[in-house]
């Protein structure tokens, strides 16, 4: 095992596929002689060649529909999208394309794509750098959408979405970029798993990427006071693994969700929603979400108001334990007295 930072993990993962076939091609915007804007691609061009790693125009829309066509050669194209807020030129091919054609050719024709996307929060960057747009392509049928929260899940899931002879997004928490840990290029991860990274009795706290520092941080916070949070990686946005959840909730009855996106119609709602439609007798209180505000993404300044913070997440947890609360707090301000 060797201790690197998230962002070399995904460069050691790319190094490993290339090597391992020579039909994997690398595409996108600055990723050869820049090594991209993160340098997570940093020196792959110069080893494998401009052939294998290949500089393209700004042009998303393009990216993701000469790699449609690389796939009819035969080649495993993983293409970059160069932040998350850019993706939208390319929905078009990533949704009527790329999630269809396997399908539309009565399965003649795979595609084993692998398109990497930078998203979330917390690096104090412009309009459209730091959005979560993963909701849009879970709701795509034909599409895998996965995410990473540490140096190991990033190396071993990349490897696994490349392999993949589906198309998968791989969403890639930039914030986290610089974060270290031990990788082991040993371990194998698959595309539809959930882990429970921390066991708890009492609130199981469900979330993925970004979020997951978030949530341990909680659950320490948490155990200051004697409550013990189970806190689960979902790992895979689409598919959920709802069984592994379901399974953490008939032992605590309490399900709290987080995420950097917005609330309405997001991950979160669909995990509540399929808990309740499959372990609704276990629950003791109603699920609970936190998640960005139902808003555009705000300015640098405001991400902190905007983003789910330790608060907000303990909160959810004590109205789920039926703990004062800040909802409590608010409603004994109007009734004019201290809540329970």
């Amino acid at each position: 095992m060797t201790e690197m930072q998230f962002g070399k993990a995904i460069n050691l993962a790319l190094a490993d596929a290339l090597d391992a076939d020579d039909n994997v091609v690398l595409m996108g915007e600055d990723i050869g002689q820049l090594g991209g804007v993160f340098r997570v691609t940093d020196g792959l061009q110069d080893r494998f060649g401009e052939d294998r790693v290949m500089d393209s125009p700004l042009a998303e829309s393009g990216i993701v529909g000469t790699a449609v066509g690389m796939t009819f050669a035969g080649m495993r194209p993983v293409v970059e999208i160069q932040f998350d807020g850019f993706i939208y030129p390319a929905f078009d091919q990533i949704v009527t394309q790329v999630a269809k054609l396997h399908y539309r050719t009565q399965g003649t024709h795979r595609v084993p794509m692998t398109i990497r996307v930078p998203y979330g929060g917390h690096i104090g960057s412009v309009e459209h750098h730091s959005e979560s747009p993963e909701a849009y392509f879970a709701h795509t049928a034909g599409l895998k959408v996965v995410t990473a929260s540490s140096p190991q899940e990033a190396y071993s899931t990349l490897r696994a979405a490349i392999e993949s002879d589906d198309p998968v997004l791989f969403f890639e928490p930039k914030a986290k970029y610089w974060s270290k840990g031990e990788v082991d290029t040993s371990i194998q991860r698959d595309l539809h798993s959930a882990v429970v990274l921390q066991e708890g009795r009492d609130v199981t706290l469900a979330t993925y990427g970004p979020t997951i520092e978030l949530a341990m941080k909680a659950a320490v916070a948490a155990s200051d006071e004697g409550i013990e949070i189970e806190v689960i990686d979902l790992r895979s946005i689409s598919p959920l693994d709802v069984p592994t959840v379901a399974k953490s909730v008939e032992k605590t009855g309490r399900l709290v969700v987080a995420h950097e996106s917005q609330l309405e119609c997001g991950i979160g709602a669909e995990l509540v929603s399929s808990i309740v439609e499959t372990s609704f007798g276990y629950l003791e209180a109603a699920p609970e979400r936190v998640g960005g505000y139902d808003l555009p993404y705000p300015p640098a300044q405001w991400e902190g108001q905007f983003l789910p913070s330790l608060d907000r997440v303990l909160d959810a947890v004590d109205r789920t334990l039926g703990r004062r609360n800040s909802r409590d707090a608010s409603a004994g301000t109007k009734q004019g007295g201290a809540a329970a």
